[in-house]
């Protein structure tokens, strides 16, 4: 305890690191009060009573709610949060392996980040129009009809009244607009606060989510007979930090390679000569594969807010059922997948191989240059498989406790999209203020100074 105050003093004491955490505090808090403002025209307790507000803590609709904070079940104005952007963000990425237009502006340095940043939030723009219209429809479709254009809530309170075509053009323009704020907080917090911002976003509407998920397994388990009662909820607890604990080992776990640095002079002093680690992480992707494969599940979502539930085919029936087999068997697929292909555009052996060499580094054994990249590529391929493998059965540990009958908000923190973004922000957060500290020469978080962060999601 007197270790943690400690380290508290010292953080207020730094002026720069302190101004940067009130700024992201700041800038969390406009995000959380956008969250309760409802589009207008709604009527945010009706529609709490309705069937989209049921609908909405449920299946995909429930990730989604939770990935927002809670702002898709209100209809509020950041109703559809910053998905839209890192969905933009896949796009831009894939483009950039397959279309040398991209390519070429990749190798432009800064120059060319900024042109591809400003056509991730054009596109941007054109996924949110095209996710608004098929919103409002689920929320008005959602609303239990009385009468003809007049949409109310199980005891007949109106949500939404008249639904005239200027009530979609203006929400519509107010989800974009919206989105793009978010974008823009993001950005903010990543160049004038502490940590990534659009991930520290997503994690703070996780953890909003969290006490409401807590107290309703609570309830579940006291209030209802045949659940278990108490001590079967503090159980769930303990498994609950088990699992946290295991996503830890999953984020930080690393195979060190022994790099050796040739002995040279200096004028009189000498350098190198040391054994010195290049580190590879198991799950060098860190979070970014889930966060594409659920994005990319989130698109029956989508299809199914133009569509009638009666014309919805059994496929897209199968895919919206977060607790399904196929769901979860596609999903895992694409979250291995989604891996390799970010731990290859993300890690380049060659040029690690090629630094080593220019630093007189060699891995004992091998020879530098292309025998060394080959054998850094291998071992890449060979930790990365039991890495994703991992991942991906901790993405889907929600529907095995959901099998154990665990409430399904609170399920969805058994691992999933969900608790890997929360330890994955946090160790990188703290990494950052670890990193400032140790820099002006105070004790870091940990005694050993051995936090480490994961890959930011590939967004300015």
């Amino acid at each position: 305890m007197k270790r943690f105050i400690t380290t508290i003093k010292n953080i207020y004491s730094i002026e720069e690191l302190r101004k940067r955490i009130l700024y992201t505090l700041g800038i969390v808090l406009i995000y959380r009060v956008g969250s309760y403002i409802a589009l207008p025209g709604v009527n945010v307790q009706a529609l709490s009573h309705s069937a989209f507000g049921a609908s909405s803590k449920e299946g995909l609709m429930g990730i989604l709610n939770m990935f927002s904070g809670g702002a898709f079940g209100h209809a509020s104005i950041f109703a559809l949060g910053i998905m839209p952007y890192i969905s933009a963000s896949i796009v831009v990425q894939l483009l950039t392996l397959v279309v040398p237009f991209f390519q070429r502006l990749q190798k432009e340095g800064e120059s060319g980040r900024k042109k591809i940043n400003q056509m991730t939030r054009f596109l941007t723009i054109a996924v949110t129009a095209l996710q608004a219209p098929a919103y409002l429809t689920s929320l008005v479709r959602g609303s239990r009809g009385v009468g003809v254009g007049v949409f109310h809530d199980f005891a007949g309170n109106p949500i939404i009244g008249n639904v005239p075509m200027s009530f979609l053009i203006t929400s519509m323009l107010i989800l974009i607009s919206s989105t793009l704020f978010i974008m823009w907080l993001g950005e903010r917090i990543t160049e004038k606060g502490i940590g990534n911002g659009i991930s520290l976003l997503i994690m703070v509407g996780i953890i909003a989510r969290l006490p409401f998920a807590i107290s309703a397994e609570f309830i579940s388990k006291v209030s209802e007979t045949g659940n278990g009662g108490p001590i079967i909820f503090l159980l769930e607890l303990l498994l609950l930090v088990a699992v946290i604990l295991i996503c830890i080992l999953l984020v930080q776990g690393t195979r060190k390679i022994p790099v050796q640095y040739a002995k040279r002079m200096v004028g009189n002093k000498q350098y190198g000569g040391q054994r010195q680690y290049l580190p590879l992480k198991v799950n060098a992707a860190g979070v970014m594969p889930i966060i594409f494969a659920q994005a990319i599940m989130f698109l029956p979502l989508t299809i199914v807010g133009f569509a009638s539930t009666e014309t919805m085919g059994p496929f897209a029936a199968a895919l919206s059922n977060h607790e399904g087999f196929w769901y979860n068997l596609i999903f895992a697929v694409m979250i291995i997948a989604f891996t390799y292909f970010y731990t290859a555009i993300t890690f380049n052996p060659t040029q690690i191989a090629d630094d080593m060499k220019k630093n007189g580094g060699f891995i004992p054994g091998i020879k530098p240059g292309k025998k060394t990249a080959e054998f850094i590529d291998n071992i890449i391929s060979k930790i990365t498989l039991p890495g994703s493998l991992f991942l991906a059965f901790v993405a889907i540990m929600p529907a095995f406790a959901r099998i154990f009958g665990i409430n399904s908000q609170f399920a969805q923190f058994f691992g999933g999209t969900s608790l890997l973004i929360m330890v994955g922000v946090v160790l990188d957060t703290l990494q950052q203020i670890e990193s400032h500290l140790l820099m002006r020469h105070y004790d870091g978080l940990t005694k050993s100074g051995r936090i480490k962060g994961r890959s930011p999601l590939p967004v300015s």
